[in-house]
């Protein structure tokens, strides 16, 4: 008969210690990812199938929702501003708030919300099949063989995704304050190449990329370590998705305040 909890000679176990290791094994599988990347073969048909498939789920999504959030910025933005007086600098403070904030963010919740949880789901529904443990029965590494090609397939989707997002909402903005709020194409144009900036783009390429990986790992380390059965994949699916989201929030605050702190902004 075991001890009780307070007994003598036994611990109560420390709060928090259960997330404190389920952080470490995350970052370890962070890794051991990168260190993957690298060492050969490099299973380029699992890579090509992985990008085509998270492509084609989340490309009309994206443009379906960059439309009415690159209209609500625009128009929100551009009321802000005209209580200002400052209605010739619409263009440029939208454009950037898109480019910056907007665009990536947006690709962030797709690429979790689509292509995580499709990650998770399937590479769940293998453990608890037992093919991952064959897998290294037979001496292949399920992190390589599986995990590699995904987590990098989720990353380059979300760089050229983030462009795309960033040209649609750019365009809708454009639409929706010239005809909507009566502004003038040349004061949008020369407000956006007055204030915006090269690295302002490529901090959002970046943030994508980044949100891709981290999107990609947490999938995969859910999706390796369901609990439960059946039942214990399709929460891990959830619990995939949400602590993604918390997560991407969380890194794209820090990015932000960096990049604000070390880029400084261009004068007019």
């Amino acid at each position: 008969m075991s001890a009780p909890t307070g007994a003598p000679g036994r611990r109560a176990p420390l709060p928090g210690l259960g997330a404190l290791r389920e952080t470490g094994r995350l970052f370890a599988l962070a890794v051991t990812v990168v260190r993957m990347t690298f060492r050969r073969p490099f299973q380029v048909r699992e890579f090509v199938e992985q990008f085509w498939f998270i492509a084609s789920v989340t490309i009309l999504p994206a443009m379906l929702v960059t439309i009415p959030f690159g209209a609500v910025i625009a128009l929100q933005v551009g009321s802000l501003i005209e209580q200002f007086g400052a209605q010739s600098f619409t263009g440029g403070a939208s454009v950037l708030v898109i480019i910056q904030q907007a665009s990536p963010l947006i690709v962030s919740l797709l690429i979790s919300g689509i292509a995580g949880s499709a990650i998770c789901a399937d590479l769940g529904s293998r453990t608890i099949r037992e093919e991952l443990d064959a897998m290294e029965v037979m001496g292949v590494s399920p992190v390589q063989r599986l995990v590699v090609p995904r987590v990098l397939a989720v990353m380059l989707v979300g760089v050229l995704l983030n462009g795309l997002v960033s040209v649609i909402g750019t365009m809708g903005g454009y639409f929706f304050n010239v005809v909507m709020q009566n502004g003038t194409p040349g004061a949008y144009l020369s407000s956006f190449s007055a204030l915006a900036q090269l690295p302002d783009l490529w901090i959002g390429e970046f943030k994508a990329l980044v949100f891709g990986f981290i999107a990609g790992v947490v999938a995969a380390y859910r999706g390796l370590n369901p609990k439960g059965g059946p039942k214990g994949v399709g929460d891990a699916v959830n619990q995939s998705v949400v602590f993604t989201f918390l997560l991407l929030f969380f890194v794209n605050m820090v990015f932000t305040a960096i990049y604000l702190q070390t880029v400084p902004p261009k004068g007019l």
